[in-house]
């Protein structure tokens, strides 16, 4: 890892700050004063910063109950985002491991382990998503076959990968999808002669939303959740 890059993750420095304190002599490396920023350093060196002692931190990963009305961003000068939520050191560090739409609640991830978020949201991995979905009518048995065999989105002529779904009342199912087209739930039901009213996220591989968070609250994820070698 680049020597700037760690005092920036590892402290409260910004990139900038960080080359200029190791151009002030305030860097040490094993005992020496560092040359440059982007000189790499490894978990064998011994850095410190004014004599504090810098490890590299370690990644994380944390569960949001997303409230309906904000945007999934880090920033927007229009509207709540979910980092407003996200109360946590360094937090312009991290990034959504797949989005949600402004109106859509429930279960987003936040990491600054760009590895893991792409193993978690790459279509190529076929981790499925889990929505509760409230329709505008009654679902019709043909929808249902026809959403666990793909349909054609408008403007598409590829059709989605065949969905999972679960009938809990005629106008409110469970829908498991393991892709993240624009839109695509929304764009689902209408291609089946439907409409989404309400929609939230239940669960992301085997990541299932904590019931005990309230819209807004979020925490860290457990080892057993971070690890994706589970189906």
């Amino acid at each position: 890892m680049r020597l700037d890059k760690l005092l920036s993750s590892a402290s409260n420095l910004t990139r900038s700050q960080a080359v200029k304190a190791i151009k002030q002599g305030d860097v040490l490396v094993d005992g020496k004063p560092a040359m440059k920023g982007s000189d790499k350093v490894t978990e064998d060196n011994e850095v410190r910063y004014i004599g504090v002692l810098i490890k590299e931190p370690k990644p994380r990963y944390y569960m949001l109950n997303k409230p309906s009305g904000c945007v999934s961003a880090n920033r927007d000068k229009n509207a709540l985002t979910v980092f407003d939520y996200l109360l946590v050191p360094r937090r312009e560090q991290l990034h959504l491991a797949g989005r949600l739409d402004r109106d859509t609640t429930g279960l987003i991830l936040a990491t600054d382990d760009g590895q893991w978020s792409h193993r978690l949201t790459s279509p190529r991995h076929g981790h499925f998503k889990r929505y509760r979905v409230g329709l505008a009518e009654p679902i019709t048995d043909k929808a249902v076959m026809m959403l666990e065999q793909g349909v054609t989105l408008e403007g598409e002529s590829k059709p989605t990968k065949p969905a999972i779904v679960n009938v809990l009342e005629p106008q409110l199912i469970l829908l498991s999808i393991s892709e993240g087209r624009h839109h695509q739930v929304k764009r689902m039901l209408l291609a089946v002669g439907n409409e989404v009213v309400t929609l939230h996220r239940e669960a992301v591989a085997h990541i299932e939303l904590d019931k005990s968070l309230s819209p807004g609250e979020y925490r860290a994820l457990t080892s057993e959740e971070i690890d994706l070698s589970k189906p």
